[in-house]
């Protein structure tokens, strides 16, 4: 029996293949920026919630706890963060990016620029705008059961 709504037989594979794509468009440029993927992915995104402990930047990330501590000592030994030690709880650190991410950050901000420019080229700002707002509903509707 065909699906009632054509669209939705192609819209996870759509999404999906979309992301791939996208992802191997970050990962080559993410090697022009002295950075794995990974790692440049964990920088951007302690900057974005610089101050969180560890285990909530992990969860974020959707990586385990351990593969975050590996990615920050990497980073940390090019001094690109740090960890501070949690007021609240001794046993946990909390994430900052230091001076020296700066120029890196901008750099990689720069190369998803041109990813994101390659994936929109073709839509009109009304296009965009509205295929954000689809995504966010759908996000929305799969997190609010």
């Amino acid at each position: 029996m065909p699906p009632k709504n054509p669209a939705s037989s192609n819209l996870g594979f759509l999404l999906a293949d979309t992301t791939r794509l996208m992802r191997r468009r970050f990962q080559e440029c993410d090697s022009k920026s002295g950075l794995t993927y990974a790692q440049a992915r964990a920088l951007v995104y302690i900057a974005r919630f610089e101050g969180r402990r560890q285990v909530e930047l992990a969860e974020g990330l959707e990586i385990q706890p351990m593969t975050l501590a590996r990615l920050v000592d990497q980073l940390q030994a090019q001094s690109l963060v740090e960890r501070r030690p949690d007021p609240q709880d001794r046993r946990a650190h909390r994430l900052y990016i230091t001076e020296a991410a700066q120029e890196p950050l901008r750099e990689i901000r720069k190369l998803g620029q041109q990813v994101y420019d390659r994936m929109l080229a073709g839509l009109d700002q009304a296009q965009q705008d509205a295929l954000l707002s689809a995504l966010e509903l759908m996000r929305s509707n799969l997190i609010n059961d």
